[in-house]
C-alpha cells in the first residue's frame, strides 16, 4: 500500500496541534509547534476568515488522517466499514484504527512514532500468535499475543526508553522484560486518540 514520505512536520502546523509524528523530537523545543505555530505557505501568517462547517469537517477529517498516517483512500475504507457495523459509527471508525497492528506497536512504546512502527511491521519485527506479520494495517482482536521477533533489538530498546513519557493504555497488557504483549479488550473512547473529532468527521463524510 502507498504511503505518504515527504515531511511530515508541515502537518502539525496545518492543524494547530502536535501530531507527534517524528517521536522523540516532538517532546523537545526543536518541535515545528514550539518554533513556528503558524500554518505552512506564504500566506501562514495571514489573517484569515471564519473557518465555516464544511472548513471544520475537513479539518477533524485530515487531522485524524495525517495523526494515524493513512491515505484517503484507506481512510475512506475505515469509514465504510464503520458504518455497516452496528453502533455508534465514530466509535467503530476510531476502533478500527486504534485495533492496527502500527497503532498497536506504537501504543505499546515500541517504536518513537506510528510511522516508525509501520516501518518495523513491515520488516517483520513482530508475530502475532505466534504467527510473523507484516502488515501493518492488520487487525488485531482482543486475546491476540504480540510478540518482538529479535528482544535485543537496539531499535526497540532506544524506542521503549523514549516512550517513558507515555503510559500503555488499560486494553493492552505488555511485559516490557519479555518484549511480549496481548490485546486485553476492546478499545473505549477515553483510551483512544484524544485529539480526533470523530463527529465532525462522520458529518464531512454523511454530506
Amino acid at each position: 500500500m502507498a504511503n505518504y514520505h515527504g515531511p511530515v512536520c508541515r502537518f502539525c502546523r496545518r492543524e494547530g496541534a502536535k501530531l507527534y509524528l517524528k517521536g522523540e523530537r516532538c517532546y523537545t523545543p526543536k518541535c515545528a509547534i514550539e518554533r513556528r505555530a503558524v500554518p505552512p505557505g506564504q500566506h501562514g501568517q495571514a489573517r484569515r476568515r471564519k473557518t465555516s462547517d464544511y472548513g471544520l469537517q475537513l479539518r477533524a477529517k485530515q487531522k485524524a488522517r495525517r495523526t494515524y498516517g493513512l491515505l484517503e483512500r484507506q481512510f475512506h475504507n475505515y469509514f465504510q466499514a464503520a458504518v455497516r457495523e452496528p453502533g455508534v459509527t465514530g466509535i467503530n471508525l476510531l476502533r478500527h484504527l486504534e485495533l492496527r497492528l502500527d497503532n498497536v506497536i506504537y501504543r505499546l512504546g515500541l517504536a518513537a512514532s506510528r510511522k516508525q512502527a509501520r516501518q518495523l511491521v513491515s520488516h517483520r519485527h513482530f508475530s502475532v500468535n505466534g504467527r510473523i506479520v507484516n502488515i501493518p494495517s492488520y487487525q488485531v482482536r482482543p486475546g491476540d499475543e504480540i510478540k518482538v521477533r529479535h528482544p535485543d533489538s537496539p531499535v526497540i530498546a532506544v524506542a521503549l526508553e523514549a516512550a517513558r513519557v507515555r503510559t500503555v493504555p488499560s486494553w493492552l497488557g505488555f511485559n516490557e522484560e519479555e518484549k511480549s504483549a496481548k490485546v486485553v479488550a476492546l478499545p473505549e473512547r477515553d483510551e483512544m486518540e484524544t485529539g480526533v473529532e470523530e463527529q465532525l468527521i462522520v458529518e464531512f463524510y454523511s454530506r
